[in-house]
């Protein structure tokens, strides 16, 4: 993990080859988006620049927890930029519990592996500092081996 300049990152080395990844992120995101035993529910998912997103997220409990933002970059295997500091058509929007940028990063390592970084910008040290405290490393860490698993199963099944 790093905290420099107000971000967060982990990263990884995934078992799957660069378009299994790409495939298990765009078209599987309900599977890894959120530690289990939470799901994810898609509200709106848009795979473009400018596109938008509205994820909620439910709890063994009953807990829910709404994402809403835009994708404000998406370069196909290679990067996906989003914040929830803006909503649909734009609107500045007060996220909940924080606002981020987060990027997710994906290059070919070859021998069929995937370089895999995401991280999370902040607007100030006290929130960077508090996205930690929140479990960042863990909860982003869990969903980045739960994407694995999902691309390990598409590269050996071929389920789609």
């Amino acid at each position: 993990m790093s905290a420099a300049g107000k971000k967060l990152a982990i990263k990884r080395m995934m078992d799957a080859p660069l378009d299994t990844v790409w495939r298990a992120v765009t078209e599987h995101l309900t599977e890894w988006w959120c530690p289990r035993p939470w799901r994810s529910e898609i509200e709106a998912l848009e795979w473009k620049s400018g596109g938008r997103f509205a994820i909620t997220m439910h709890g063994p409990d009953g807990e829910k927890h709404a994402g809403d933002g835009m994708l404000l970059e998406v370069l196909p295997k290679e990067r996906i930029v989003f914040t929830n500091m803006l909503g649909k058509d734009w609107s500045p929007q007060n996220p909940q519990p924080l606002g981020i940028v987060g990027t997710f990063t994906f290059s070919d390592a070859g021998n069929g592996r995937t370089h895999y970084r995401a991280s999370a910008r902040h607007w100030s040290d006290a929130e960077t500092k508090r996205h930690a405290e929140m479990g960042f490393e863990e909860g982003w860490g869990v969903c980045a081996d739960q994407l694995e698993e999902v691309a390990k199963r598409l590269k050996d099944t071929g389920d789609a």
